[in-house]
This record gives C-alpha cells, sequence and structure tokens, in this order.
C-alpha cells in the first residue's frame, strides 16, 4: 500500500508541476528533503518563493486533501523553508506556502487542481 500511495503522490507531483509551468512558474526545486521536513515543490513567481504542498486524492471519502495538512505537517514545512532559504543565503524576500490539492479520476487522465495561494502562514 506504501508504495501505491507513493506512486499517486509522484504522479500528482507531475501534475502539479506541469500546472504551475503553464502558469509561468519557474520550479526551482521538486522533492526538497532535509532533516527538517520535506516540500514538494519550490517555484518562483514574479518575486515571490512559493513553498507548495501537493495532495493528491481519488475521492473525498475522508474529506478534502487540504484538511489532512496538520499543525505539525505545516510546521514541518515552516522550518524546511527556513532552512533552504538559509542554506541558499536567500534574504529579504517574499515567500508563501501554498497548498495544490489533485482530485484524480481512476477511469481517465482527468484530474481536478484547485492551487490554494498563500493557504497558511
Amino acid at each position: 500500500m506504501k508504495g501505491y500511495n507513493k506512486a499517486i503522490g509522484n504522479y500528482g507531483e507531475d501534475l502539479a508541476i506541469s500546472y504551475l509551468k503553464e502558469k509561468k512558474y519557474h520550479v526551482l526545486i521538486h522533492s526538497f528533503k532535509c532533516k527538517q521536513g520535506e516540500v514538494d515543490i519550490i517555484a518562483k513567481t514574479h518575486d515571490i518563493i512559493c513553498f507548495i504542498e501537493v495532495k493528491s486524492r481519488f475521492s473525498r471519502l475522508y474529506g478534502a486533501p487540504m484538511e489532512s495538512i496538520t499543525y505539525s505537517k505545516r510546521n514541518r514545512i515552516i522550518n524546511t523553508a527556513k532552512y533552504y532559504l538559509y542554506i541558499n543565503n536567500i534574504k529579504n524576500c517574499n515567500v508563501r506556502f501554498d497548498v495544490m490539492e489533485l482530485l484524480l479520476n481512476n477511469t481517465n487522465n482527468c484530474c481536478k487542481i484547485n492551487h490554494i495561494i498563500d493557504a497558511f502562514r
């Protein structure tokens, strides 16, 4: 089951990256990992660095994808972002934390993407 969930997550992240590129975002890193945690996508639009969490689901049976991002998960993402900014010596920049919800369809390749801009602080 873990491998299946990972495959769904990877597929969702690939779709999210394609979506972001269509919207003229510059994707800096896909899957940034460190001791503090992981950020699925780090992208830049205009003068804003966006740390993006991607949540892919086949149904809303267990709630909206956004609802699975707990307080502790948000803190891990924020701390990972701080570390990314520190190691890349990025100062005095605008940052935001987005969430991309992808509702996949198991009968065809369609999916619904909900890009929640500035989802948390």
